[in-house]
């Protein structure tokens, strides 16, 4: 303690850093030991699949962390990386998984989209001002604080989806498989049916 207050025992980048892939931990356990039907296989009314916000979250990363600030992907040639144009022809282009590119794949892909992310620390101060394209004119310069924040904050909106995703497939959930957040040798069956009678009282 000093002067009442804790000592910081992290610099702000270091914390940015750890829950961004605290994030991005707890979106990819969320394909483990699904088979390539089940992951590619869409879960909602407008599409989506599990391996699908896997390549939506890899290309954001890229998105922010690279033309934002001037810096390029290096693997342009690879399947799973999308140039912004393709979006002309394809909005949902982010959003689906061509049978071609596996799973294992596209795990690695990510794994290197976040270490080129994770670079963007190391290089550049959180002061740094960048600019993302397809914001407003009015906004489109912006820092890589902000863009740190709206990043984490993005891929953890994701997982959360992904978890819902992933417990109606096989029951499956939390936030990580080694640490759940989740009570143990609870009486579910017995939650939801007190749950589904206290909203019955409802018309």
């Amino acid at each position: 303690m000093h002067n009442g207050r804790v000592a910081d025992l992290e610099q702000p980048v270091d914390v940015l850093r750890t829950y961004l892939q605290r994030s991005r931990d707890a979106l990819v356990w969320k394909l483990d030991g699904l088979s390539e039907r089940e992951v590619r296989l869409p879960r909602t009314r407008t599409g989506t699949t599990l391996l699908g916000i896997v390549l939506h979250c890899a290309n954001v990363e890229i998105g922010y962390f690279g033309p934002t600030f001037g810096r390029e992907w290096p693997d342009t040639d690879d399947p799973a990386y999308l140039t912004l144009d393709v979006y002309d022809d394809d909005p949902q282009a982010d959003w689906w998984v061509p049978a071609e590119v596996s799973t294992a794949h596209l795990l690695d892909f990510y794994r290197r989209v976040g270490a080129f992310a994770d670079a963007a620390f190391d290089e550049l101060p959180l002061d740094t001002l960048g600019r993302v394209p397809w914001w407003p004119e009015e906004r489109a310069t912006t820092s890589l604080h902000r863009i740190a924040i709206h990043v984490m904050s993005d891929v953890a909106r994701h997982a959360g989806h992904a978890d819902v995703l992933r417990e109606e497939i096989d029951g499956a959930t939390g936030m990580l498989r080694e640490s759940t957040n989740i009570p143990d040798a609870f009486d579910w069956p017995g939650y939801v049916a007190r749950l589904t009678a206290i909203a019955d009282q409802f018309p």
